[in-house]
C-alpha cells in the first residue's frame, strides 16, 4: 500500500525530470534550426513561448521578445513555474520527501545537477557557451533516468513515475509537432519553402533523438508527411505518442482503480487513428494536433481524480 502523497510526488518527479530535459533540448535544437534556415526565413525565439503556452506569464515579465529574454525566461526565471531551474528544484524536493522509495544515488545526482544549473545558469543564457551547458543538463537527466530504471524496484512507485514521465513526454512530442507544422505553414510563400520544410522537420526529429530510427524505419528522406505519422503512431519508438500511451496503459494495469485513466487513454488512441491529410498540411491538421494536446493535457486531471484527491 502506498500513500497518496508519496505516489503524487513520484509521479511529479517523472514529469519534472522529463520537462527539464525537454526544455534544454528544445532551446538547443531551436538555436541550431535558426542557423540552418535561409536568412530570408524569419522565425522568432518567441515561438518557444508559444509552444509552451506561456504567453501570458512571459508578457507580465518582459516587454521585449528577444532571444535573451526568451532563453532567460525558459531556463532561469523564478516567476516561470515551468522554467528549467524551477522544474529541477521541484524534482529535487519531491525526491527529498520520498527518499525511502527512490534510490539514494538518484537524490545525490539530482542535487548535483541542481547545483550545477544554479552555478552556471548564465552560461545557458549567453549564446557562446549555451550549447555545452544544455548538453550537460540533458546528459545529467539521462543519467538520473538510467539510474532509476536500473535500480528502482518496478513496483507501484515505479509505475507512478512512468505515468508522469510518459505523460510529459507525449505532451512535449505533440508540442514539437505543432511547432514544426506552424513553421511550415508560415513558409508557404517562401522561395526556399521545400528546403526549409526539410530543415524544420529534421529539427523536429533531432529534438526527439528520432532521426536515426526514423530513417531506418521509413527508409525515406525527411518529409513532413512521413515524419508526423511516425512521431504520432510508431509502435516501437519510445517518444512517439502511441508508444507513450501504450506505456501508460501498461502501468495502469499494475495499479488499482485505474479504469478511468485506461478509458481516457483509449480516447487518445482513437484520436491518433483518425485519418488526416499529412501530404497537404493545413489548418485542419493544426487543429487536430491542438485537440490531441488538449486530450493529453487533461490526462493529468484524470490521474489526480483517481489517485491524488484534494483534501
Amino acid at each position: 500500500m502506498m500513500l497518496s502523497r508519496v505516489a503524487e510526488r513520484i509521479y511529479w518527479t517523472g514529469r519534472y525530470l522529463e520537462r527539464v530535459a525537454n526544455t534544454a533540448r528544445l532551446i538547443s535544437i531551436y538555436e541550431t534550426l535558426l542557423f540552418d534556415l535561409p536568412k530570408t526565413v524569419e522565425l522568432s525565439w518567441y515561438n518557444l513561448i508559444i509552444i509552451n503556452d506561456l504567453q501570458e506569464t512571459f508578457g507580465e515579465r518582459y516587454s521585449v521578445r528577444s532571444e535573451r529574454n526568451v532563453v532567460k525566461f525558459l531556463l532561469g526565471d523564478d516567476d516561470n513555474s515551468s522554467s528549467l531551474i524551477n522544474s529541477l528544484k521541484a524534482a529535487r524536493e519531491n525526491v527529498r520527501t520520498t527518499r525511502d522509495v527512490v534510490p539514494e544515488e538518484a537524490w545525490e545526482m539530482i542535487c548535483e545537477l541542481t547545483i550545477y544549473v544554479q552555478d552556471n545558469l548564465e552560461q545557458g543564457i549567453n549564446r557562446r557557451s549555451r550549447h555545452e551547458f544544455l548538453e550537460d543538463v540533458i546528459k545529467g537527466c539521462l543519467q538520473i533516468n538510467g539510474l532509476l530504471f536500473s535500480t528502482m524496484p518496478h513496483v507501484a512507485s515505479w509505475e507512478f513515475f512512468q505515468i508522469g514521465y510518459n505523460l510529459e513526454r507525449a505532451d512535449m512530442t505533440v508540442r514539437y509537432l505543432e511547432a514544426g507544422l506552424t513553421g511550415i505553414l508560415e513558409l508557404a510563400d517562401d522561395d526556399y519553402a521545400v528546403n526549409s520544410q526539410q530543415v524544420i522537420w529534421g529539427s523536429v526529429l533531432r529534438s526527439l533523438n528520432a532521426t536515426q530510427y526514423y530513417l531506418r524505419t521509413t527508409r525515406s528522406p525527411v518529409k513532413g508527411h512521413e515524419v508526423m505519422p511516425y512521431l504520432l503512431n510508431d509502435p516501437a519508438f519510445p517518444k512517439s505518442i502511441a508508444y507513450c500511451i501504450k506505456s501508460i496503459v501498461k502501468s495502469c494495469h499494475c495499479l488499482p482503480r485505474s479504469e478511468p485513466l485506461i478509458e481516457h487513454m483509449g480516447k487518445i488512441e482513437k484520436k491518433l487513428n483518425v485519418k488526416m491529410d499529412f501530404v497537404n498540411p493545413g489548418d485542419e491538421l493544426l487543429n487536430f494536433l491542438n485537440q490531441l494536446q488538449i486530450l493529453i493535457t487533461s490526462s493529468h486531471f484524470v490521474v489526480s481524480d483517481i489517485w491524488f484527491p484534494s483534501d
